[in-house]
C-alpha cells in the first residue's frame, strides 16, 4: 500500500463548529459574522452570476489594488488566498520540511500545526501567561531548527492580545533567517491604540509576513478568501508555490465589494462592542468567569470540564451550537462567537436555564 510522509498520520484534522443541519439553528462555533454578508457583496456576487464559465483572475489584480489603497501598503507585496489557511498552509509549504520547527503560542489556532506537520516539521508552543502570548517565552523556545514564528493577533480562542512594544520586541529578538507571521484576523476589532496588526513594518523587514482574512468582520466565510501582506521575497516564493487560480472571481468580487461597504462594517463593529459587553455582564452575574477579548467571541470558564461539556450538550438540544476549547488545551472552557443580539439572548437565558435547573 502507498503511503504518505510520516507526519501526515500525525496530524488530527481540524473539525469546524458544529452547526446542526443549517435549518431553524443559531450557530455561535465559528465566530461568523452576525449579519451575513455585506449587501454590496451579494448584490455584487449576483450581478457576476452569468460570468461563472470564465477562469478568474490569477493574480487578483483589482482586488490586491484596493486593499494596498485600504491599508496603505503596496499591492506588490500582496498575495491573495482561499483564505487564510491557504496563506499559512503555503508559507509551511514553502519555508519549512523534515527536522524544521514551527513555533506557536500553546493556545494558537489549530491550523498553524497541521499545516507544520503536512509539511513534514514539528509543531513546537510556547507557554502563556494569562492566556496571552508571552514574548519571553517564544523567544526562549527558538532553537536552530525554528523556520517559522506565527503570532496571532489577536488570539483565538482567547480573545487576547500583544502591544505594538510586545510585538516589535518579539521580531527584534527573533534571528534574520526566522520568518514571523502575523495572523491578524480579528484586527479589525481592536480599538487599542496601543495594538498594531504589523503592516507598518512589513515592508521595512526582511522575515514579517501579515495574514488576514475576510471571514470575520466582512462576513464572506462561504467563499474562503484571505490575503498575505509581506516582504517582495517572501510574496515571490507565495506565487510560485499556489494555484494559479487559487482565489474563485466570486470571491474576489464579492472582496471587491466588501471592501466598499463601510456602512454595514461600522454597524458590525458597534454591535460587536454592545453585544459582547452586554453578554460578559449576564454571564458574569452567573457566576462564570469570562476572559476579555478584542474579537468577535467570548471565552467563558466554566471550571470543570463535566459542566463545559453539560452547558454545550443543554444548548445543542435545543439547537443552539457554541464551541468546546479542549481541541485547544482550554477543556474547561466554551468560546461563544457573539451573534444577533436575538440569537445571544436566547444563547444566555439557555444557559440561565441549565445553571437554575
Amino acid at each position: 500500500m502507498i503511503k504518505a510522509r510520516p507526519s501526515i498520520y500525525d496530524i488530527s484534522p481540524y473539525i469546524g463548529g458544529e452547526s446542526g443541519d443549517q435549518s431553524n439553528v443559531i450557530k455561535l462555533s465559528s465566530n461568523e459574522g452576525p449579519f451575513g454578508p455585506p449587501p454590496k457583496a451579494i448584490e455584487a456576487v449576483k450581478n457576476a452570476a452569468s460570468d461563472l464559465h470564465i477562469y478568474p483572475d490569477g493574480g487578483c489584480t483589482q482586488l490586491r489594488a484596493a486593499l494596498a489603497i485600504k491599508n496603505n501598503i503596496s499591492a506588490d507585496n500582496i498575495v491573495c488566498g482561499a483564505g487564510s489557511d491557504e496563506i499559512i498552509a503555503l508559507l509551511c509549504q514553502a519555508y519549512v520540511g523534515e527536522g524544521d520547527e514551527v513555533l506557536y503560542s500553546q493556545h494558537g489556532f489549530l491550523m498553524y500545526a497541521i499545516s507544520t506537520k503536512a509539511a513534514g516539521g514539528t509543531p513546537v508552543t510556547a507557554p502563556e501567561e494569562n492566556l496571552t502570548a508571552s514574548v519571553d517565552a517564544l523567544l526562549a523556545a527558538v532553537t536552530s531548527k525554528t523556520k517559522i514564528v506565527f503570532i496571532a493577533n489577536p488570539n483565538n480562542p482567547t480573545g487576547s492580545y500583544l502591544k505594538r512594544d510586545e510585538v516589535k520586541r518579539l521580531h527584534a529578538g527573533l534571528p534574520d533567517d526566522i520568518l514571523l507571521v502575523i495572523d491578524a484576523a480579528y484586527t479589525e476589532y481592536v480599538d487599542d491604540v496601543d495594538y498594531t496588526d504589523g503592516h507598518e513594518w512589513v515592508e521595512q523587514s526582511n522575515n514579517i509576513i501579515v495574514t488576514r482574512t475576510f471571514s470575520k468582520i466582512y462576513g464572506l466565510g462561504g467563499l474562503r478568501l484571505g490575503w498575505g501582506h509581506g516582504p517582495a521575497h517572501v510574496i515571490d516564493v507565495l506565487n510560485r508555490v499556489r494555484g494559479p487560480f487559487n482565489v474563485s472571481s466570486i470571491a474576489q468580487i464579492a472582496g471587491l465589494a466588501a471592501l466598499s461597504d463601510d456602512d454595514f462594517i461600522t454597524r458590525a463593529l458597534s454591535h460587536n462592542k454592545i453585544c459582547a459587553a452586554a453578554c460578559t455582564t449576564k454571564l458574569e452575574g452567573m457566576g462564570f468567569t469570562v476572559y476579555p477579548s478584542a474579537a468577535n467571541f467570548l471565552l467563558v470558564e466554566c471550571d470543570a470540564v463535566d459542566k463545559a461539556d453539560a452547558i454545550c450538550a443543554a444548548l445543542k438540544s435545543r439547537n443552539i451550537f457554541i464551541r468546546q476549547m479542549g481541541g485547544y488545551g482550554l477543556p474547561t472552557c466554551l468560546r461563544i462567537s457573539i451573534g444577533t443580539t436575538e440569537q445571544m439572548d436566547i444563547a444566555i437565558s439557555a444557559i440561565n436555564d441549565y445553571i437554575n435547573a
